[in-house]
Parts: C-alpha cells; sequence; structure tokens
C-alpha cells in the first residue's frame, strides 16, 4: 500500500512539474512602442525560441509550474530575461519593451521587404528621412532630383543642353543600371527614363531608400548598379495637409498640396502639383538654360481595411509635361528674323498614367502575403525642325510574395511577371533606317530570400532569383549580404550578387542623340551581365547627452561584361554593339555626420575608378568625377527655425572627344523659419555661379540648325527661390 501511496505522490508531483502553464507576450521597441518581429523567446534551458509575428506577438505553452526565466533577444537589442512564477495570477498578455542598443532614430525600410530596422538589415541600405526630403523639397519642390542630387555616390546627369532631361548614375554607371521605384513599383524606365525623376513630386514622400550595387533578388533586370525607392506616407488617424508654394529667380513657379486621412475601415491620400517654368537664357546666347515648362500630376490612392490584417491599396498617378527649349525666339513664336535665324527648338512632350494595386494579409503567427499589381502608360513625343521621335509604352508589373517568419529565419518567396512594350509611331529616320525601334520585353521570374540571424552578432540575408526572359534566355542571380556586430556601435556589412540588363535603344547616348539615326537593337545582341558587391564598416555613438557621431566607410566594385555600346555606322547612323571588353566601376564613399545641440554636420567624399575596358587609350569613363565632395552645416531648432551652408566640390571629367573639363566647387544658402502651422523658407543655390557656359561654348553654330557640348554641370547657374509651406 505504502508503494502505490509513494507512486500517486510522484505522479502528482511530476504533474505539477509539468503543468501545462502558458505564457503570453507582445515585444515592443522601448523607444518607438513599434512591435518588434522575429524576436526569439525562449524558457531558459529548457525549449527552443519561438519568433514574434509581424505584430510582436509570442505563445510559449507547456511550461513547468515554479520560478521559470523567459529569455528574450532580437538582433539590434539588449537581451532581456524576465523570472516568473508560474502558475501566474496574471493570465492576460504581458507587454514587453526591450531597448534597442544603436543610438539614433529607428527607420523601418520597406525595399528589403523584411519590415526590420534599417540597423539590423544585413543588406546595406540608405534611408533619407522625411525631415531630409523636406529640406530639399524647400530648394525644388517641382520634383526629387534635388534629394538626389546632394547624395553621395549619386550623380543626376542632365542629358539635354536645352530640355534639362536627366537621368540618374550610381557608383559611376549609366543610368540604365538604376532601377528607380516608387512605392516598390518599378515603372520609370526605358523611354520615360529621362522624365522619370522630373515627373516624381516630393511633398507625399515618407522616406527614400537607396540599396547601391546588385539588388537582382527582388529587382531583376536593371538593378546593377541600385536601387532608387520612394516611399510615399501612410493615412494617419489625424488628417494631415501639406500646401508648398515656390517662386524662383529662374522664372519658375511650383504649387503642390498632400493630403490624407485614416477612418476605421477606409483611408484615403491625395498629392496635387503644378509647376510653370519660363524659358530662360541665363548667359543672352538665345538658347535655353531651363526650358519652357508646364507640368501637372495628381496622385490619389484609396485605402481600404478589410480587416484588422487584411489592407487593399489602389492608387493612379497621372502626370502630363510639356517641355519646349532652344532658341528663345522661336519658343515665343514667330519672329520677323531675316532667313529664319531663330528657328531652332526642342520640344518634349509627355503623358504618364501609373494604376497600382497593393493586396496585403497578416496571418496570426507573422506570416504575410502580399499581391502587387502595376499598369503604367506612357507616351511621349520629342520634336526638333526636320525631325520628330515618340512613341507608346506600355509596362505592367505583377509580382505574389509570402513572408514567413520561421524561429531565427524570415524567408521571402515570391514570384513576378513584367511586361514591357514600346512602339514607335513616328515615321522612319531615312532610307538607311528604314526599320521602327520597337521593343517587347516579356520576363517571368521567381526569387526566395532567406535572411537568417545566426547569433546576436552575425547576420545572414542570402537569395536566388530565376528569371526566364523571353529572347535572351535563362539568368540565374543569386545574391548574399553579411552583418557582423562588433559592438553595438561597431557593425560590418559585405554583399555580392550577379546582375543583367537585356539590350534596348533607350541609353543615355541613344537619349543624347535624340534617338536621331539610332538603329534598333534588332535580335543578335547579348544581354549585358554583371557581378560586383560592396564592403562597409559603420561606426556610430554618443558622448554625453548633446554630442552624437556616426561614420561610414564603404567600398564597392562591379564589372559589366558585355557591354552595350553605340558606335557610328554607314550612312551616317549608329548602331548598338557588345563590346568584348568589360566596364569595371571600383572605389569608396567616406560619410561622416556629427551632432552637438542644434548644430549638424555632415561631409562625403565619393572616389570613383571607372573604366570602359574597350576604349582606346584612356579608358576613363567620360563624364565621370573621379573625386566628389557633399558637405553641409545646420543648424536646427525643431518647429522653430533651419538655416545651414552647403558645399560640393567635383574633381575634372574625361569629355568623348578626349579633352578635360575643369573642377567644379559650388556653395549654397538656405533658410527655414516656423510660425506655427506657417513656416517661410529662403534658398540661395549655387552661389559661386557654376554653369558650363562661363568655362566653355556649349552651343556650336550654324544658329539655325546647332549642335551642343556634353553637359558635365549646371548650365542655369546661380539661382534663389523662396516661398512658404502650410502644414495642418
Amino acid at each position: 500500500m505504502k508503494y502505490i501511496f509513494l507512486l500517486a505522490i510522484i505522479l502528482l508531483s511530476a504533474s505539477a512539474a509539468f503543468a501545462h502553464n502558458t505564457f503570453k507576450a507582445v515585444i515592443k521597441n522601448d523607444e518607438t512602442k513599434a512591435p518588434v518581429a522575429g524576436a526569439e523567446v525562449s524558457l531558459k534551458g529548457n525549449k527552443p525560441a519561438l519568433a514574434t509575428n509581424a505584430e510582436g506577438r509570442v505563445e510559449l505553452k507547456d511550461i513547468p509550474d515554479g520560478e521559470q526565466t523567459i529569455m528574450i533577444f532580437a538582433a539590434g537589442y539588449e537581451t532581456m530575461s524576465l523570472t516568473l512564477t508560474f502558475p501566474l495570477t496574471d493570465q492576460t498578455e504581458h507587454e514587453i519593451f526591450i531597448k534597442a542598443v544603436h543610438s539614433g532614430e529607428e527607420v523601418i525600410v520597406s525595399s528589403t521587404r523584411t519590415g526590420r530596422e534599417i540597423d539590423d538589415v544585413p543588406t546595406r541600405v540608405e534611408a533619407i528621412d522625411e525631415e531630409e526630403v523636406d529640406e530639399k523639397i524647400n530648394m525644388r519642390p517641382a520634383n526629387v532630383s534635388m534629394v538626389l542630387h546632394e547624395s553621395t555616390g549619386i550623380q543626376v546627369q542632365q542629358t539635354s543642353a536645352t530640355s534639362a532631361t536627366q537621368s540618374i548614375r550610381i557608383q559611376g554607371l549609366d543610368g540604365r543600371y538604376t532601377q528607380l521605384l516608387k512605392d516598390g513599383f518599378p515603372a520609370f524606365g526605358g523611354f520615360s527614363g529621362s522624365l522619370s525623376i522630373l515627373e516624381i513630386p516630393p511633398l507625399d514622400l515618407k522616406q527614400v531608400e537607396i540599396i547601391k550595387g546588385p539588388a537582382a533578388t527582388f529587382y531583376g533586370a536593371g538593378a546593377i548598379a541600385g536601387v532608387v525607392n520612394f516611399i510615399s506616407k501612410q493615412p494617419e488617424e489625424k488628417p494631415v495637409t501639406s500646401f508648398i508654394f515656390n517662386q524662383t529667380s529662374a522664372l519658375g513657379t511650383d504649387v503642390s498640396i498632400f493630403h490624407t486621412r485614416k477612418f476605421a475601415k477606409f483611408g484615403y491620400s491625395l498629392l496635387g502639383s503644378m509647376n510653370y517654368q519660363k524659358e530662360y537664357d541665363v548667359d543672352d546666347d538665345d538658347f535655353t538654360e531651363l526650358p519652357r515648362t508646364h507640368s501637372f500630376n495628381v496622385n490619389p490612392k484609396m485605402f481600404f481595411y478589410l480587416s484588422e490584417r487584411t489592407r487593399l491599396v489602389v492608387g493612379n498617378s497621372l502626370s502630363v509635361q510639356k517641355r519646349k527649349g532652344g532658341d528663345v525666339f522661336a519658343i515665343r513664336g514667330p519672329t520677323d528674323n531675316v532667313g529664319n535665324f531663330h528657328r531652332y527648338f526642342e520640344n518634349n512632350d509627355s503623358f504618364r498614367n501609373i494604376t497600382t494595386l497593393n493586396f496585403e494579409h497578416e496571418f496570426s503567427d507573422g506570416r504575410k502575403f502580399t499581391a502587387r499589381q502595376g499598369l503604367a502608360f506612357f507616351s511621349r513625343e520629342i520634336d526638333i525642325p526636320g525631325y520628330n521621335f515618340g512613341g507608346d509604352q506600355v509596362n505592367s508589373y505583377t509580382d505574389v510574395t509570402y513572408f514567413y517568419p520561421v524561429k531565427k529565419h524570415v524567408l521571402v518567396f515570391g514570384v513576378n511577371a513584367v511586361y514591357d512594350k514600346f512602339a514607335e509611331n513616328s515615321a522612319p529616320v531615312n532610307a538607311a533606317n528604314p526599320f521602327k525601334r520597337n521593343e517587347t520585353r516579356t520576363t517571368v521570374g521567381g526569387y526566395f530570400q532567406d535572411s537568417f540571424d545566426i547569433n546576436e552578432k552575425l547576420s545572414l540575408e542570402a537569395g536566388m532569383r530565376l528569371d526566364v526572359v523571353r529572347d535572351y534566355g535563362v539568368f540565374a542571380l543569386p545574391r548574399v549580404s553579411l552583418l557582423y556586430r562588433f559592438t553595438g556601435d561597431l557593425t560590418t556589412r559585405v554583399a555580392f550578387g550577379l546582375g543583367y540588363k537585356t539590350p534596348s535603344v533607350f541609353t543615355e547616348e541613344a537619349e543624347t542623340l535624340l534617338f536621331q539615326n539610332v538603329l534598333p537593337v534588332g535580335s543578335t545582341l547579348e544581354a549585358e551581365r554583371s557581378h560586383g558587391g560592396t564592403f562597409d564598416i559603420n561606426y556610430k555613438g554618443a558622448i554625453g547627452e548633446k554630442f552624437t557621431y556616426a561614420l561610414n566607410q564603404m567600398f564597392f566594385y562591379t564589372e559589366i561584361r558585355r557591354p552595350l555600346v553605340l558606335v557610328p555606322a554607314a550612312g551616317n547612323t549608329f548602331r548598338f554593339v557588345n563590346a568584348s571588353r568589360p566596364v569595371q566601376s571600383s572605389g569608396f564613399e567616406t560619410n561622416l555626420r556629427l551632432g552637438y545641440g542644434i548644430m549638424k554636420v555632415f561631409a562625403g567624399y565619393t572616389f570613383t575608378h571607372a573604366r570602359a575596358k574597350y576604349l582606346t587609350g584612356d579608358q576613363t569613363v567620360r563624364l565621370l568625377p573621379k573625386s566628389k565632395i557633399n558637405s553641409a552645416l545646420i543648424f536646427e531648432k525643431e518647429a522653430n527655425f533651419k538655416t545651414g551652408l552647403e558645399a560640393y566640390f567635383s574633381s575634372r571629367q574625361r569629355l568623348t572627344g578626349g579633352q578635360t573639363t575643369g573642377r567644379v566647387f559650388e556653395v549654397g544658402l538656405f533658410a527655414e523659419k516656423t510660425f506655427g502651422k506657417i513656416s517661410v523658407f529662403i534658398n540661395a543655390e549655387n552661389l559661386t555661379d557654376v554653369r558650363q557656359g562661363r568655362y566653355g561654348q556649349v552651343v556650336f553654330p550654324p544658329h539655325q540648325s546647332p549642335t551642343f557640348a556634353e553637359i558635365y554641370t549646371h548650365t542655369e547657374g546661380r539661382t534663389f527661390n523662396g516661398g512658404f509651406k502650410i502644414r495642418m
């Protein structure tokens, strides 16, 4: 009998020891109060860790009675332990706040699709935050060109002397190797490329995310030099309205308005902007440095909150732009000049409409399903005397993504399809070019990425993309990134990946020629292929309560094999060929940020050694400064005033003919004063009056049918602008 009694005691003890207790918690950032997804929560010395879902929630089951220790670990945060006695008297969900070990404002990046803070992502992402975007809006409210112009390692390249069309170059590579996105949708390449940054108003931007180097896992063809993703603001329960009016000394006027609001089941945002630029001839040579421009943009979005975990966003962006450069007398209308002396003009009329649909559903365990559909129509007409080139471009983008956090892994699976078609509607150039330059690209791809926290110091991000491109075959694109945390203040990243770009007539070289006498790419050319990577070290911290510092040193290398090159052909035409030798770009960027009280200092240096190995003699990539310095000194008191000084330096550049340009040094001043909901701003840009016409001839005779020099710096010279903003 006593043995039965002892056995009963043992069984009761075991039952008590392994009682089915449950611990529910939501893990949040101590500073931002935002949920922390992917945090590992475990019972010390017993069970494996469980990862929190996208809402920061987790549930541990089968916890024994008695005193137990709950361990909480998340990359970039202090490890936390919590000792509790089970069974708990309070069975409700516990709200636990963990402290970030890095300093500075937390920025969540979306371009990597993991929804993690910027310091925790193995991929190196630069984020231009809302405050800095707002500062650049004061300088150029019409478009986003100024947001990128002053970023280290990025060059805004002007492609027309009279119409001021532009492209974006990263790390010395042509603009066609940079993928431009708006909220993750790619609709800004091809024929529309040189007008894209001129047709994106900045007033609705929350931040701009820049990935430098190969980024093909999610973005496929064209993401060789990098990706620039413009992220829009989301509706808030409190209505938000922003209005800006701006006037420039170069005879430009800008008006923009943005309004957004969120209700229980519905939200909306509306962006509208208008810009007028009068023809501007600063050096009185009769030719415009800034074209006469009329532009209009309206971008409504509707947000449907179908449930707590399901959201549908439908948006449409409509842009209309008319740009007319050239001889100012020809722009203003018929004159009585003898021999039709004032006759040259360059018209760029464009229409763009982008419709987007984004569906998201989050599951209770952190999984997430996203489906995106974008449809873009772009029409553009280029006119000069005796020549016309125009056409319609249709781009369809479909993407389906499945996000799955499991233990220490964050998995992303996806498939997408891209259809891009250009149809020329202008007549053939001449008998030597009897074919229209129509192009059609159809791409179907699948991708996979695993973001893996190996331990509290080491994180790995590895991905693979497989694209099938009609007429060009299959492209396998692996990519890997590594993040190592020496301490909370010292980290390093390394990344490597492959890329490709299919042939297209729409390159910077052809754009400069206005596509005149440029032959179609045909069907015999190969796709350009690339490999490259980046390596960086980041150190940041604080001394006391007022002084903060951040230093980033990044090295980069990219090689493009079989690059597409435009060469002279018979009959005064130009044709594309695959060069037998590669383009190689290497160098480094150094960025320093200091802060003390109301003062901030930024200094950035870019060294770029880019070579076109197929060239004979000097192989330096044309129109590229080897050294470039960006710097700014800013004084700011929040909700009161902001003022600053900016200085920029560019070293000599090599032109196509072998000539070398001079060095360029620019200085700018800006100031903003806030009075409640209204702020007044003034900006002096390029006070040193740097403009290419001061250093050499830009327009070459004959006056009736001129040719133009390659553009390597500003053409408009010193400008002033000012206006006011209203925020409600």
